[in-house]
């Protein structure tokens, strides 16, 4: 029987943002939207963390959390610790390890749902939700990540840089939609999981400073699912504050 955990690595640490985590919108903390958005899914559920600021605020709304080592490269090496302990502690051998955004406060269940409807392809060992690219200026941004797909919806590549080429501009103006945007959302085996953290990092990896890139050239292959959602990140101060706005409205 399939059993997931969802995990949400949380480090306290960040250039842009310090603290994000922990930052209030309406009144609660991030890591608390995100968590209650998630739990609409998920039975089986932690914040895993490198600061115990914000292992006690998940605490205080009644989440669970477990402390990490901070020195982890990423969040997919905090998702493997954090389902170990897990796995330790409630004693259940869970199939699947879910990582999801903690600077995701809108995640929808749609888009939790769109993720592990991947794995009802046999052989999915990772997965992960794109996006139809819409704006044609988020293809030259460089921070916005691009994916190729082939026909059955396995990723390609991931690029910083606008992929395809668009040899043709008109035809994105007249609503040809070659690439999609990735949202950072995945799911991994287990067994999976304990394989790629064992992994060095790779020259594409470095090149675009892209985790999965790593697992591409490696020759892991990525199922992807859409979705229509935008992603709603928060990634500086002033993302959080346009957030509130819109909430308000």
């Amino acid at each position: 029987m399939d059993r997931y955990l969802a995990v949400i690595p949380a480090r306290y640490a960040s250039t842009r943002f310090p603290g994000k985590p922990l930052a209030r919108l309406k009144g609660k903390t991030m890591i608390q939207w995100v968590y209650e958005g998630a739990s609409q899914r998920f039975d089986h559920l932690v914040v895993a963390t490198d600061d115990r600021r914000i292992l006690e605020a998940v605490q205080e709304f009644g989440g669970q959390a477990v402390l990490t080592d901070p020195a982890h490269p990423s969040g997919t090496d905090r998702c493997a610790e954090a389902a170990r302990i897990m796995q330790k502690r409630s004693a259940i051998p869970f199939s699947h390890v879910v990582n999801i955004q903690g600077d995701e406060p809108l995640i929808r269940a749609e888009q939790l749902d769109a993720l592990l409807s991947c794995f009802q392809v046999a052989d999915t060992r990772i997965a992960t939700l794109v996006r139809p690219l819409e704006d044609l200026a988020d293809l030259q941004n460089p921070n916005v990540v691009k994916v190729v797909l082939d026909k059955e919806g396995k990723a390609l590549y991931f690029s910083r840089a606008p992929i395809p080429y668009l040899r043709d501009r008109e035809k994105m103006n007249e609503g040809f939609r070659p690439a999609y945007t990735h949202l950072g959302l995945y799911a991994f085996r287990s067994e999976t999981l304990d394989e790629l953290i064992a992994l060095p990092p790779s020259a594409l990896e470095l090149t675009e400073s892209l985790e999965q890139l790593r697992w591409l050239e490696n020759a892991y292959e990525i199922q992807t699912a859409k979705t229509s959602h935008a992603s709603r990140g928060v990634d500086c101060p002033e993302d959080l504050e346009r957030l509130e706005k819109d909430l308000l409205l």
